[in-house]
């Protein structure tokens, strides 16, 4: 896929211009900035951004806000695949998205520079790009408790009264702010004598309480003189040089802002970085405080340029002005011809910011030395998350920018600013009391979580809305929350820290696959564990529920005035301690978890804990059911406190425990004090006592009934079970009420066991057991195997096998190639999945390493494996699964609810749980962390799978071994990517066979068929190929042309002339009853390619009946069929496609009726499952004594056994070695052994690839031929099913697929017609197939009745 296309457009590159346009792959486009996006993912409707740093309102225009961010992140599709887009570049520009898509860059200076990242996922993509400008800083713990400010208390005795109300209130709050107001005459580094006379102690009584204080500075500095004397600060800048000059690069440029008239630092000047240290640590000497705010550097002045305005050249006024606000470069700030040390403020105006952070930086380390302290700038570049967090400005008191605050905290994700949040409840305009419990509620959840508002409005902290307030006990609750879960919200800081994740997330980063994600932005997550769902409209709630099982679809909640949502994802572990007032006492208070078991009772987390500022502790918890580690990763700090994990909560434990037990050192304690909830399923563990640092295993012992419904594996899948049989195989025997639900289950020990198992780097080679004392399975026509090889083998990164068989007795294996690679993937850091191996009962479990899914888990009871029956069952990763067939499903996602699908080929016609053409044992799994696996079992047996809903899926296979393959994807695009590359690549099909085809069964001369050409060419409707069907075939004899059609070779030759193609059919069996010389049939008995009886029970053919009729009857098709097949079908023989001999008879008879009959362009194969209209064999007596099937899997007429409508079980074939095999193990082959030499034909008669469409598939066909559905019914169920089949047969390597548009049998009602050829004309095979009897339904025909 091209991701980043610059041949779309023309590059522009001018002194003052430059101009480059990329075409994209798709128009999911995240970032940019800085703006107010109102949505998350871009609109490329031809919107353009300017990207400009600027003092502005973000009020929900397109106009450049105070950052500059000229990056963007591309989602490509489904797959998670994602790329980034940096450029490089600090000149005023603007960037334009358009719905080709595309994107193009317009800077008025420097270079073009970019940067493209890839990665696999969106979350990759920040990784790569945080690698690129720095990792973002980890805040000091104190910084994520909540935070109070606003501009103009007035003085500081009414900072006090908020403080002490709040307070009062037990509002839990860290931090207080100053903001300008604090200053004599806004002037930077002094503070009002008057006003604010106590506030070189402030910090202290802040401290007092566990809470800090922040103040602000400006940028700005007055140049008027202090109310007692001179105004230090100004002078020694001055000394320093330390201003931003005038284009003579000497005289200080001169503008406005808070404190009157001012001079700008210029923070790229190494002088005016000693001077802001200077004048910094000065004032940290006389007003005590426990971070730094800086505001206004965008740099913000409120003149045009200078006091003297700007003189007219190509910097001020460049020939090109983007479109940033007010349309000119100086508005609101400095001069662009103004001089700073790094350049022209035209060309590092966007880096003033940048640069103040990095002299901030100095001044705070020099201050507050080895401790983290905070920094918190307007302004900001790519690289300043490094040193500080950001908010999202002067926002308003509206429902518009509660809702805008999401989307501006992923894009600062995005940049590398994960310290974000928004003005909670408004910076500008009275706040209403809904709105503000609404955005208090939100804001708690904000990773920069503080309370702002502006001059002249009314107070909006909690506790101003009174101490019984909805306001203040929502707040009080979801604040209570918070500081419950800092230590995870720590711990995600301290991630983006050293890998660069994410900490708020778009919902999208974590559920790619699922395309409703990618605009999310009314949501937003902590980490990949906790979703936040906050109400955003004015009086808004919903109904809902609490427990969330069901994915992929939108859920309405309750939502009352006083609550959010909030809800964990299955799979984590969440650190928590019980919260207090401020940080300093919640850190002194115990800890513990909440442990949200998934699908498949599996759970994991990590701690980061430290003093707040330095050192710290990595904990690393993993949860499995019943089972919990604690594990110490790497221990650098002791914490003074001598915290204890005092209580662990443990969501989803479906039944209640017996006993709990701590082991430490090699010490088992007893847990007495836990309590259960049957109803919400959660465990709580209480009064544990375990201490932070060290490692300890949790147990809990479940209680079984004795084995949950949902746990049951079916003992006696026959029909007719009862207690006495089911006790006679050993097993248990308990009635349900729930339909589904096995009465007769297998108890937990039986199977195998494993003893000596030991893991090479390659893989695994080792025996397995039967459990002594079981009794046997219950088939005594079908013995146990009691001793059987188990080999692994690890064939890649993304590849892995596992074999079961009988190491003593060959027995047979599908001899279809698979490309597996020649060495094994013996690196394990590259294998992308761990494999182990339980011994008892036996069972192997692949777990998907970088999210610990359990996506296969066969350590399940019921695994046989006896000479005529072997059943294995494994647990599964969720309810999503996709594959199987062939056989129709109503739904693409399969139902787990107990549902059993037969797969044995044979000629069937599309019906509900009834085995048709095709055998794929293939499914496709998605995992809850949305990635995808796919799992093949290389057996061409009879079976059937069950899947029931624990989840759970059992294999009963009638022969053979067990041979899986597990592809890992990790996206279900590149599952089917790694599927094909084991079994093939699909057919590249000719560029005609793409066109609009015809076909019908039922011609009944040429003349029709020329007709139909005719009308369809004066219609001037799109048609590329025309077919016959069996009727152009003398008594349906293969390669032999019927009186009715001798005008058919030259017709086809005209029309291939006029550039159509022309495609016949060919089904396999072969007429035997001829009375005059039928070459195919005596060159095929000469060359002995038909397939036979064994030669112990007779030397001759297996016949059959198929089409072809009996030489010189006229059928009268009103008799019954069976009638019909008896008097009228003469003997057919079926050639055995697998060996080679048959393959040359096969091409020297397609040869000859291309050369000697009628050319073609492609070929129809069908019939091959292979079908035949007499069971077995003619007069339905098999030679020999009966074959045995012991267990007759879920299949349509499974009463009449295996035979029906095919051969006999034990007639005989041989392999292309020579080796003999049973029609029992090959029968699902023939269709496979087919079409191969079909196409090695094709391609040797015509010279061309034209195309092969077969009836009958097994994995791999798809290599060298398309797949129709079937003999399908013209019915409105069949038409939305046909979407069903395609996509799993994409799945099943066939991209060449599609149905019989307006269907095959009945009669085609009009309007259903009409929607079925607008469906069909995007089937990747378009063809139109009637049956005999049945109206005409081709286009041309509606046309001429319209």
């Amino acid at each position: 896929m091209i991701l980043f296309d610059t041949t779309m457009g023309p590059l522009v590159f001018a002194d003052q211009y430059l101009q480059l346009s990329a075409r994209l792959p798709s128009h999911n486009i995240y970032g940019l900035g800085e703006h107010v996006h109102q949505n998350y993912r871009h609109d490329t409707n031809w919107r353009t951004w300017p990207i400009f740093t600027r003092d502005s309102f973000p009020n929900g225009g397109t106009h450049n806000l105070y950052g500059h961010y000229p990056y963007f992140l591309c989602l490509e599709d489904e797959s998670g695949k994602s790329f980034g887009v940096f450029l490089m570049n600090s000149n005023a520009m603007e960037v334009t998205l358009q719905p080709a898509p595309a994107v193009t860059y317009r800077t008025i200076g420097g270079v073009l520079d970019f940067y493209i990242l890839l990665g696999d996922t969106p979350e990759q993509v920040v990784h790569e790009f945080l690698e690129l400008i720095g990792k973002p800083m980890i805040p000091p713990y104190w910084s994520l408790g909540f935070q109070l400010s606003r501009w103009d208390y007035g003085s500081l005795d009414e900072v006090k009264k908020t403080v002490e109300r709040n307070r009062a209130v037990d509002l839990p709050y860290d931090i207080q702010y100053t903001d300008i107001d604090y200053m004599e005459d806004k002037k930077d580094f002094t503070y009002d004598e008057v006003n604010f006379k106590d506030l070189p102690q402030f910090a202290d009584y802040m401290h007092e309480k566990g809470q800090k204080y922040i103040l602000i500075l400006d940028p700005a500095i007055a140049i008027s003189r202090r109310i007692n004397g001179p105004y230090e600060a100004y002078d020694r800048g001055t000394q320093k040089n330390a201003w931003v000059t005038e284009a003579d690069g000497i005289t200080p440029l001169v503008g406005e802002v808070w404190p009157g008239v001012a001079v700008f630092p210029d923070y790229t000047n190494p002088s005016c970085k000693e001077w802001w240290t200077d004048e910094y640590v000065r004032l940290s000497k006389e007003i005590k405080h426990d971070a730094l705010w800086i505001d206004m550097n965008e740099v913000s002045n409120f003149m045009k340029g200078s006091i003297k305005g700007c003189d007219d050249n190509n910097l001020n006024y460049p020939p090109f002005t983007p479109s940033i606000l007010d349309g000119v470069l100086y508005s609101k700030t400095l001069c662009m011809d103004s001089k700073q040390t790094w350049g022209n403020h035209y060309d590092v105006h966007s880096l003033y910011g940048y640069a103040m952070v990095l002299a901030t930086k100095d001044a705070l380390e020099r201050v507050f030395e080895g401790n983290r302290s905070l920094m918190l700038t307007r302004s900001s570049f790519p690289g300043v998350g490094k040193y500080s967090g950001h908010w999202l400005g002067d926002n308003a008191a509206n429902w518009n920018d509660i809702k805008w605050a999401i989307p501006g905290m992923l894009e600062f994700g995005l940049f590398g600013i994960p310290y974000i949040g928004a003005d909670i409840c408004g910076f500008f305009d009275d706040v209403s009391e809904e709105l503000c419990r609404r955005w208090m509620q939100v804001g708690a959840f904000y990773p920069f979580s503080r309370n702002h508002n502006a001059q002249h409005y009314k107070p909006q902290d909690p506790a101003v809305f009174g101490a019984d307030s909805l306001l203040l006990n929502t707040s009080k609750h979801y604040l209570n929350i918070r500081y419950t879960l800092l230590p995870y919200l720590y711990t995600l800081f301290y991630k983006a820290h050293t890998t660069g994740d994410t900490v708020v997330r778009p919902v999208m980063h974590e559920f790619y696959s699922d395309s409703n994600t990618w605009t999310v932005d009314r949501q937003f997550l902590w980490g990949k564990h906790l979703l936040i769902t906050p109400v955003l409209d004015p009086v808004s709630t919903c109904t809902g529920s609490e427990r969330m099982t069901f994915r992929k679809q939108q859920v309405e909640m309750y939502l009352p005035a006083d609550k959010l949502g909030l809800h964990i994802r299955g799979g984590a572990i969440l650190p928590i301690q019980r919260p207090a007032v401020t940080t300093v006492y919640s850190r002194l208070n115990p800890m513990g978890l909440i442990v949200a078991l998934d699908d498949n009772n599996r759970a994991a987390g990590e701690l980061f804990w430290d003093d707040g500022d330095s050192r710290g502790i990595l904990t690393k918890s993993d949860g499995v059911s019943g089972e919990l580690t604690i594990q110490v990763m790497h221990s650098g700090y002791s914490d003074p406190n001598n915290l204890k994990f005092e209580n662990i909560t443990v969501l989803g434990v479906s039944s209640p425990p017996v006993t709990v037990n701590v082991t430490h050192n090699n010490n088992n304690i007893v847990v007495s004090t836990f309590k259960y909830d049957t109803v919400k399923q959660v465990l709580y563990l209480r009064d544990l006592n375990l201490t932070l640092g060290q490692n300890y295993t949790v147990r809990w012992d479940q209680v079984r009934d004795p084995v949950p419904e949902t746990q049951r594996f079916d003992c006696y899948p026959e029909p007719d079970s009862d207690e006495t049989k089911c006790r006679a195989r050993g097993c248990i025997w308990g009635t349900s009420t729930n339909e589904g639900v096995p009465w007769c289950y297998y108890p937990e020990d039986y199977g195998y066991t494993a003893t000596t198992v030991i893991e090479q780097p390659s893989g695994w080679s080792f025996d397995i057991t039967r459990n002594a004392g079981l009794r046997s399975s219950g088939r005594p026509e079908s013995p146990d195997i009691n001793s059987l090889r188990v080999e692994i083998k690890y064939h890649s990164a993304d590849l892995l096998q596992f074999k079961i068989f009988d190491p003593t007795n060959k027995r047979f294996e599908v001899p279809v190639p698979l490309n597996v690679p020649s060495t094994p993937e013996t690196d394990e850091t590259k294998r992308l999945y761990i494999v182990h191996v339980k011994k008892q009962p036996f069972g192997i479990q692949v777990i998907r390493k970088s999210t610990g899914t359990l996506i296969w888990d066969s350590a399940l009871p019921g695994f046989t494996f006896s000479d005529l029956f072997i059943q294995v069952s494994t647990r599964l990763s969720s309810d999503y699964v996709y594959g199987f067939g062939e056989t129709e499903h109503a739904s693409y996602k399969h139902d787990l609810n107990y549902h059993t699908w037969g797969m044995f080929t044979k000629d069937q016609p599309p019906g509900y749980k009834m085995n048709g053409y095709g055998v794929h044992p293939f499914y496709m799994g998605l995992e809850t962390t949305a990635d995808a696996h796919g799992v093949l079992l290389l057996n061409s047996n009879a079976m059937d799978v069950t899947f029931q809903p624990t989840p759970a899926l059992t294999y009963r296979t009638l022969g053979g071994i067990l041979d899986f393959y597990i592809v890992m994807g990790p996206t279900p695009e590149l599952v089917v990517e790694e599927y094909t590359a084991l079994i093939g690549r699909p057919v590249l099909p000719a560029y005609w066979s793409l066109g609009f085809q015809l076909c019908r069964y039922g011609y009944a001369n040429d003349t029709e068929i020329a007709d139909l050409y005719r009308e369809m060419r004066a219609a001037g409707i799109p048609y590329d190929v025309q077919y016959a069907d069996v009727d152009y075939m003398e008594r349906q004899l293969d390669f032999v042309l019927d009186s009715q059609f001798q005008g058919l070779p030259a017709l086809v030759d005209h029309m291939r002339g006029e550039g159509m193609r022309f495609i016949f059919i060919l089904d396999p069996a072969i007429g035997a009853n001829e009375t005059t010389p039928y070459s195919a049939f005596d060159r095929g008995v000469e060359d002995d390619v038909f397939i036979k009886w064994p030669k112990e029970l007779s030397n001759d053919i297996v016949w059959g009946k198929v089409w072809p009729d009996f030489p010189g009857v006229v059928v009268n098709e009103s008799v019954d069929w069976d009638t019909q097949v008896e008097i009228y079908r003469s003997f057919a023989a079926f050639p055995d496609f697998f060996m080679n001999r048959t393959a040359t008879w096969w091409h020297r008879e397609i040869s000859d009726f291309y050369t000697k009959t009628m050319k073609f362009d492609g070929l129809w194969i069908d019939m091959n499952e292979p079908s035949s209209f007499v069971h077995g064999t003619v007069g339905e007596k098999c030679l020999g004594p009966p074959y045995v099937v012991c267990v007759f899997p879920a299949l349509e007429s499974r009463h009449r056994g295996l035979n029906h409508k095919t051969l006999c079980m034990n007639s005989q074939q041989h392999l292309s070695d020579g080796t003999p095999v049973k029609h029992y193990d090959v029968h699902n082959l023939y269709g496979w052994s087919h079409t191969k030499p079909t196409y090695d034909a094709l391609l040797s008669v015509t010279g061309k690839r034209g195309i092969v469409v077969t009836r009958s598939t097994y994995p791999s066909s798809g290599k060298w031929a398309g797949h129709w559905l079937g003999d399908n019914n013209s019915s409105w169920d069949q038409l939305y099913k046909s979407i069903i089949g395609m996509m799993e047969f994409s799945l099943f390597g066939f991209s060449y697929t599609g149905a019989d548009i307006c269907g095959f049998f009945n009669p085609a009602q009009y309007e259903m017609c009409l929607r079925w050829t607008q469906l069909g004309a995007f089937y990747p095979y378009s063809r139109n197939h009637n049956g005999k009897f049945n109206p005409v339904s081709n286009l041309a025909i509606y046309l001429s009745i319209q």
